[in-house]
């Protein structure tokens, strides 16, 4: 723990030392691209009731942000059913009310009261603030029409993580012509530099009764309204109120029984408590500590059906890892990542943590991690540390160095046990966004010091509203090892194009176009050992729902023996070769309608045979309390011999209800016959104070076939959050 506390110290003194550096942008020149499009923010007067009614004085007097254009289908023009966004302040907080006309008839939609709401399947307003007018990080809240509130956090110029969460108010209200609301955001909610007055923002609605996706600055229809390089600007009329040293703790209890059929456990019963906090070092930078955690009320994630050859990726949904999370996971490429936090705290449980992160002037970014987990039976104790620094340069681009280290902790004094990466990412990002690209240089370290522990890579992609382009490449050496990383394979090199041309007429197809693309990979001799070459063409309907048509081709050559049905009964030897393919149907349905489905289906070879499936998602919605879905996969392949033909079928269907805007309760249950296992896992939350709330969550796993129990799971846990 020397080098976190030396580290931390460290920091503490910088930031401090750096106090004056963190100044805002007032007096500097505004380079956004819609630098034009100015909202100037009046000072409320009055007190703002959040009620969704927009009648105080204050709104009255404030500054109209209209005429929004058009995104989507098409983005010319202006939209349909307009709609006008006002924003006031206080001492404490920041207020926007908005007003969408909606006179076109039909059911406005709304699929649930869920926090952090699925974009493409509500009618919802979206708003985008850039703090620190860097194009590259910020802040998110929206609402959907029936009230459900969305925020998170920005990074990357347009992504979002919606698994943070912060404290703040709205409410909404439904007329016949026409639905409004009102939302109160906490200074201290979120973060901006000392002595604030400008800000890039942006406002986007989707409305879904005319198809029509919307924004306040204009965002050509190729790239997500969210995108910080697009961003208006909003003037404050007084510098904003100095940020104060914000902190929150979170304390949580938990008890759980838990019996393990398949070990012979029998009933362990347990009972805990930890807590989590966040301290506002400065106005920027924060601090999370976290002892004992538990995070049983994370959602279960999706089961897939798996014919590949390598690990499948699961995103984090972990709330401690999650903000300012692209300091630590947007380095190296997304199948050679050298820091990937699902590593941490899933095989052993995570004793405690501690993580800063955030921004140390205008231009330059730090995160630090350093996270220790227990001994089990399985694992030895480790600590996990990782560091990075990020400096922005030119319009939006910046370079960032990392190291990430995992140490194990009483190991035998014969043996040294470690695992290093350190590594150098360069990320290009032009100011109208058409292009984008990125350059990075790994190496990993470990015992004995073997050579070839290199990952390299560079992209670059253009994209207009017509003609996108990209080109990746990558080189890994057969000895680079990250083992708190995300890579899939080592020893070979990557090259992979790709085309897309899209026709956009404006009638009942909205586009259509060819998509041609190449993933090549070679061994470090430049032998090929791989390539999947794809031919797609795609259509985008007025309504939204999509199609696709394509052929795949593939070439492997094994690297290592290989089962595709993953049973481990037989196997096909490395080194030998195989050429297969087949076609692709793919479709979306709008989202409009109270049922929709998505499906996909492919014929052709594969390896020493044949293969068939279709696999996808129906959903049908009881708006806003009840939503039904459930996703599918049917796979039949026939390899020959020594295989057997093998069938086996995936289904997950998921009950979600939500009784009010705080309490919600979701059953999902998934039959796998691959990996023959029967999962159930039921979980109830009720948010009985801002942010903070009781879960309980039970999960069960049974054989199929014969349906004996493996494991079973019951966990209460209650959190509540001070600050």
């Amino acid at each position: 723990m020397k080098i976190f506390v030396f580290f931390l110290s460290a920091c503490f003194s910088f930031t401090a030392g750096a106090s004056d550096l963190l100044k805002s942008k007032s007096d500097s020149t505004i380079n956004t691209y819609n630098k034009d499009f100015i909202y100037n923010v009046k000072k409320a007067k009055s007190v703002i009731n959040v009620d969704g009614i927009v009648d105080e004085a204050d709104w009255m007097a404030a500054q109209k942000a209209d005429k929004f254009y058009r995104v989507l289908p098409i983005d010319t023009g202006y939209a349909y059913q307009q709609s006008t966004v006002l924003i006031t302040y206080d001492e404490k907080a920041f207020y926007l009310a908005f007003i969408f006309n909606d006179t076109v008839e039909g059911k406005r939609i709304m699929e649930s009261f869920r926090r952090d709401f699925l974009f493409n399947n509500n009618d919802n307003f979206l708003s985008f603030f850039d703090t620190f007018r860097d194009q590259t990080n910020g802040f998110t809240f929206g609402l959907s029409a029936s009230g459900a509130k969305w925020d998170g956090v920005m990074h990357s110029g347009a992504g979002s993580n919606l698994n943070w969460d912060c404290k703040w108010e709205s409410k909404v209200k439904h007329y016949d012509d026409k639905w409004t609301a009102e939302m109160r955001i906490p200074f201290k909610s979120i973060r901006y530099p000392s002595d604030s007055q400008i800000w890039n923002v942006n406002f986007s609605r989707l409305d879904l009764k005319t198809n029509e996706k919307s924004a306040w600055a204009p965002v050509p229809r190729q790239f997500p309204t969210s995108s910080l390089a697009y961003a208006g600007v909003m003037k404050f009329e007084e510098p904003l109120p100095k940020s104060k040293m914000m902190y929150s703790l979170i304390p949580y209890v938990f008890g759980s029984y838990a019996n393990d059929y398949e070990a012979g456990t029998g009933a362990i019963y347990k009972k805990d408590f930890g807590f989590d906090a966040k301290i506002g070092i400065s106005s920027s930078m924060n601090l999370d500590l976290t002892y004992n955690p538990d995070f049983a009320q994370v959602e279960v994630d999706q089961q897939v059906a798996n014919i590949d050859r390598f690990e499948l990726f699961y995103p984090e949904k972990r709330q401690f890892f999650l903000e300012n999370s692209d300091l630590f996971a947007d380095f190296g490429a997304h199948s050679a990542t050298p820091f990937f936090s699902r590593r941490i705290g899933l095989d052993a449980p995570v004793l405690a943590g501690a993580r800063l992160s955030g921004k140390i002037g205008n231009d330059w970014r730090i995160g630090f991690m350093n996270m220790t987990t227990e001994k089990t039976s399985d694992h030895l104790s480790r600590n996990f540390t990782v560091a990075s620094v990020q400096k922005k340069v030119f319009a939006r681009s910046n370079f960032g160095f990392i190291f990430v280290n995992k140490e194990y902790i009483n190991e035998p004094s014969d043996t040294s046990m470690f695992n290093r990466v350190f590594g150098f990412d360069y990320n290009l990002a032009c100011k109208n966004n058409f292009w984008s690209g990125k350059f990075y240089y790994h190496r990993s370290f470990q015992p004995d010091s073997p050579d070839k522990q290199y990952s390299q890579g560079a992209s670059i992609n253009y994209s207009s509203k017509h003609f996108q382009a990209k080109l990746y490449q990558r080189s890994v050496g057969e000895n680079y090892n990250a083992e708190t990383g995300y890579v899939t394979r080592t020893g070979y090199n990557h090259f992979s194009p790709e085309v897309t041309y899209l026709f956009v007429p404006n009638k009942k197809i909205v586009s259509h176009g060819i998509k041609i693309e190449s993933d090549r990979y070679y061994d470090m001799d430049y032998h090929e050992i791989d390539h999947e070459n794809s031919f797609s063409y795609q259509f985008e309907f007025e309504n939204r729902s999509t199609l696709s048509l394509g052929y795949i081709d593939y070439f492997v050559e094994l690297q290592n023996d290989f089962d595709p049905t993953h049973k481990g009964e037989h196997y096909l030897p490395a080194g030998t070769g195989y050429n297969y393919g087949g076609s692709v149907i793919k479709y979306n349905s709008t989202r409009k309608t109270m049922f929709n489905w998505q499906a996909e289906a492919a014929k052709g070879t594969f390896y020493s045979g044949d293969i068939q499936y279709v696999q996808g998602e129906i959903g049908y919605r009881f708006q806003p309390y009840v939503n039904l879905s459930m996703n599918f996969n049917y796979t039949d392949m026939d390899l020959g011999d020594p295989y057997e033909r093998t069938q086996f079928l995936l289904v997950g269907p998921k009950v979600d209800i939500t009784f009010t805007d705080k309490i919600f309760w979701s059953t999902f249950v998934q039959y796998n016959e691959q990996i023959e296992n029967l999962n159930i896992n039921s979980r109830f939350q009720w948010r009985y104070q801002p942010v903070s709330d009781i879960y309980l969550v039970y999960t069960d796993n049974y054989f199929t076939g014969n349906w004996n129990g493996r494991n079973r799971a019951i966990v209460l846990k209650m959190t509540y959050w001070l600050n």
